[in-house]
């Protein structure tokens, strides 16, 4: 039996700036909603208000959603779509489910047969993607690197052995305040001809995204301290 709830999943800005960047038709799917679980309701509100400042933030039922989307709040969910309400979903930047939380919210509304519609937005991932030059027909996002450096130096290893020999682009992210140090372990362990992309502060007004093979990388001095980066390696 399909329920009648509508589950919409929200896409939010990568920079607090660039609410250019949000389609205008996401604000008429957060207005047919009436329960909104988010990331951080503290800055989907302030998200919300930068869209539209005449809308009733205290309009909406709030539920908080983390990576572990706790019991709780899947029973949270589960009751609001048996009282037929509509739902949005909101990480935090990006889109619901796509390296952000909802994914196990969204497990549970396909499988109690219930509309889900994604909507369009950024994604910093794809955005670095198609700014890249680098095969997009075969790619794979593999998150964070281990933070051991040996580790770190064998998974990149193993990244870069698996895009030579099946031409797919490797993407993978790492905390802000790391950044640096990767890009020192990626210039120092991958091949000289290996291509890799920085794709930094996406969708800002200081956005930068440059392809460079290894050894050019090394000839120049790149800061991406405490700023959002996606790499793109492919060998």
């Amino acid at each position: 039996m399909s329920m009648k709830s509508i589950v919409y999943l929200i896409p939010s800005v990568l920079d607090e700036a660039a609410t250019d960047a949000i389609p205008a038709y996401i604000l008429n799917a957060v207005n047919d909603c009436q329960a909104i679980f988010a990331e951080n309701e503290r800055t989907a509100r302030r998200f919300l208000k930068s869209l539209d400042k005449t809308i009733v933030i205290d309009n909406y039922e709030w539920f908080s959603i983390h990576k572990s989307e706790e019991a709780g709040q899947k029973e949270n969910f589960r009751r609001k779509i048996a009282e037929e309400k509509n739902i949005a979903i909101i990480s935090e930047a990006g889109c619901p489910g796509i390296a952000d939380p909802g994914q196990l919210l969204i497990e549970l509304a396909q499988e109690m047969n219930v509309t889900i519609r994604p909507l369009v937005g950024p994604s910093s991932i794809l955005l670095a993607l198609m700014a890249s030059g680098m095969n997009g027909q075969q790619f794979q996002f593999v998150g964070y690197l281990p933070i051991d450096e040996q580790a770190r130096i064998k998974a990149i290893r193993e990244l870069e052995i698996e895009s030579k020999k099946k031409n797919c682009t490797q993407i993978f992210i790492e905390t802000p305040y790391r950044n640096n140090q990767l890009l020192q372990t990626l210039l120092k362990t991958c091949n000289g001809a290996t291509r890799i992309c920085i794709a930094a502060e996406l969708t800002a007004a200081t956005e930068y995204i440059k392809t460079k093979k290894v050894s050019d990388w090394k000839k120049e001095t790149t800061d991406l301290h405490k700023k959002p980066v996606i790499f793109l390696l492919l060998a």
